[in-house]
């Protein structure tokens, strides 16, 4: 086997105490949805009574059923946890029980609303807290979430629906998830559930309709759900690869890699990358890889400004160090899953290439194995090719 196919050690030493780790905690499983409505609860009631058809000791821990009557049919028969009773500036709020579900310590709980907010009295002010204490103890939690509440994307969801989301989930919370299930519905299907009152009361159903719930709303939401959901899909992968010392890539999907570089042409395959994602509706990544050349400040400026360019265009900006440019590309690659390397055309001589073990292009090509390198000419090689002819 190519020295170069093997997995990277750290990598794999991350990967294998990752499993160690998952295997005395207990497993998250989140049921996660563009937005209310498209039937989480009811998908996470339907696992638990299915899982207690078969014998096992699940309960429900916190369950919000707003008031749905065919998700409150999936509840009966399962051990529903009294909530907790918190008086709060002389008002009696409830929130989940947390000690009590320890006490009775369950193969499997539900949680739902992932996002929510405990009030001032409860152990922990946020309630994913209170699940990762119950993971902690070996507990299985089954939960809820919406994509707007994932603190990465809060942003991004202003941007589109401009309502700012306050209770949200750090990404790491996803990250550690052992499984997401996407509980998907079309825009449409949810608007008509909407309107039949089957989401909110009648008189919050028009206020929703108005604000959150507009069409054009929803299909932004289910496009980041859709798409956040397959970058999780892609990291299983990748874990799931480095474990069993699966030399990659695997071309499930299309993943593009290209070089940032001090070259006055990287900024143009920079680019040029950009398209070929967009065309192929795929994720890329720009790999800057440092060496012991010492950069003159115009190169190192111009680096600064190709590295910036990347990050504007959204690929995923990643650096590196080695002596040996082809092949810290090459293991990047792999540790990525890329399954194409973008590359330029070298313009250098004949024995200069000679004397440094061929072009970057061709010790690509021979290190690479099953990732495609797809080989751009720069703009200005073209335009001087074409004077020479002329």
């Amino acid at each position: 086997m190519n020295k170069n196919s093997r997995p990277d050690p750290d990598a794999l030493l991350a990967a294998v105490q990752r499993e160690e780790a998952g295997a005395r905690r207990g497993k998250l499983k989140i049921f996660f949805g563009m937005a209310a409505g498209v039937g989480k609860t009811f998908a996470m009631l339907q696992a638990a009574q299915a899982l207690k058809q078969g014998g096992v000791n699940v309960i429900a821990g916190y369950v919000e059923t707003h008031g749905r009557a065919e998700t409150e049919e999936l509840l009966p028969g399962l051990v529903v946890v009294p909530r907790l009773k918190i008086l709060y500036r002389g008002v009696e709020l409830e929130e989940m029980d947390l000690d009590a579900i320890l006490r009775l310590k369950p193969a499997y709980v539900l949680v739902d609303e992932l996002a929510h907010t405990n009030v001032e009295g409860a152990r922990h002010r946020k309630r994913y807290q209170d699940v990762l204490e119950l993971l902690e103890h070996g507990i299985n939690v089954f939960t809820t979430l919406n994509v707007q509440h994932v603190e990465s994307l809060i942003d991004t969801v202003q941007t589109i629906t401009g309502i700012t989301v306050h209770e949200t989930v750090p990404d790491g919370v996803l990250d550690r998830a052992d499984e997401i299930e996407l509980i998907d519905l079309p825009p449409e299907e949810l608007l008509k559930r909407l309107a039949e009152g089957k989401v909110y009361t009648a008189e919050r159903s028009v206020a929703a309709a108005q604000n959150f719930f507009r069409k054009g709303n929803l299909t932004a939401l289910r496009e980041i759900v859709l798409r956040k959901t397959a970058d999780r899909v892609g990291m299983d992968l990748q874990d799931y690869m480095r474990t069993r010392r699966i030399a990659g890539p695997w071309k499930t999907v299309a993943r593009l890699m290209v070089a940032v570089s001090a070259s006055p042409y990287s900024d143009q395959l920079i680019r040029w990358t950009r398209r070929l994602a967009d065309a192929l509706d795929a994720p890329w990544l720009a790999v800057c890889v440092q060496t012991a050349r010492v950069l003159s400040e115009e190169e190192q400026q111009r680096l600064k400004q190709n590295m910036a360019l990347a990050r504007e265009l959204n690929a995923e900006l990643l650096t590196t160090t080695d002596t040996d440019v082809a092949k810290a590309l090459v293991r990047v690659a792999r540790e990525k899953n890329v399954t194409q390397i973008v590359a330029g055309k070298s313009r250098s001589t004949f024995w200069r290439d000679f004397f440094r073990g061929g072009t970057l292009v061709n010790r690509l090509i021979k290190e690479s194995g099953a990732i495609d390198v797809y080989v751009a000419q720069n703009e200005a090689s073209e335009k001087k090719r074409d004077k020479q002819r002329a």
